[in-house]
């Protein structure tokens, strides 16, 4: 029952995200949460999600230590 209610809400956040791709809005955050949901079903997800989540670290480092120069 968990698997298929975090696959079928990774789906709809995952259409969420495209359809904010097209219209203004926050897709990226979407395009997380469908990744966390699948993530609880799917062990590759785990492992993506986790590179997503370090990319994301280094990246707003980056930012930080370009807008405190």
């Amino acid at each position: 029952m968990s698997k298929v209610f975090y696959s079928l809400l990774g789906s709809i956040c995952i259409l969420l995200a495209i359809i904010f791709i097209v219209v203004p809005g926050p897709s990226i955050v979407f395009l997380l949460f469908a990744l966390l949901c699948f993530s609880m079903v799917n062990i590759k997800a785990k492992h993506y999600l986790k590179r997503v989540q370090k990319a994301f670290k280094q990246t707003c480092v980056k930012i930080d230590l370009w807008l405190s120069k």
